[in-house]
């Protein structure tokens, strides 16, 4: 399976991205409607999403990327809107089918690479926001096919910043 670096952001930034390897996608520009339960994805159309949108481009990525770079807002504790609607837009990597992983269940998955992610997570965050995210991020690790998984926590005004020694850390070890 072809595998790649992907960096999912809730809004436009200012980066330099040298790698090829590396796909920067700014959720913010496109147009990606809301999950509406019919799980077509999973019984009509096996692995495709029947809503046509700019999704549907975006979860194969997802799919097949060994590095991910989720970068969002949080707000009470969770994904910002764009963020945790193209997560829900996700479900296609996944089957109907349950697997128990450490006593739970979780979905089998579709074709999709084991994943070492990074989350950016920025805004004013207080202490308790902080917990409930860490919370949502190991319940969904497992769903997403992380490996490993970081949460980094930074201020609006540092995003770029924090972004840009993240990515840099990727093209370092590209070469």
């Amino acid at each position: 399976m072809f595998k790649t670096k992907l960096i999912l952001s809730d809004r436009p930034l200012n980066i330099n991205i040298k790698s090829d390897d590396i796909k920067f996608i700014n959720l913010s520009s496109l147009k990606i409607a809301n999950c509406i339960g019919c799980y077509g994805c999973w019984t009509k159309t096996p692995g495709k999403c029947v809503i046509r949108d700019d999704a549907v481009k975006i979860y194969p990525d997802i799919a097949k990327s060994d590095k991910l770079l989720y970068i969002s807002r949080i707000k009470y504790g969770g994904y910002d809107t764009i963020m945790k609607t193209m997560l829900e837009r996700a479900i296609p990597v996944q089957q109907a089918f349950i697997r128990l992983v450490a006593g739970e269940t979780h979905h089998v998955q579709r074709e999709v690479a084991p994943k070492n992610a990074t989350i950016i997570a920025y805004g004013e965050i207080s202490d308790e926001e902080k917990e409930i995210f860490r919370k949502l991020v190991a319940r969904n690790a497992h769903n997403m096919n992380f490996e490993s998984y970081q949460i980094i926590f930074t201020t609006e005004l540092q995003l770029e910043e924090t972004v840009a020694s993240e990515v840099e850390k990727w093209e370092a070890s590209l070469s």
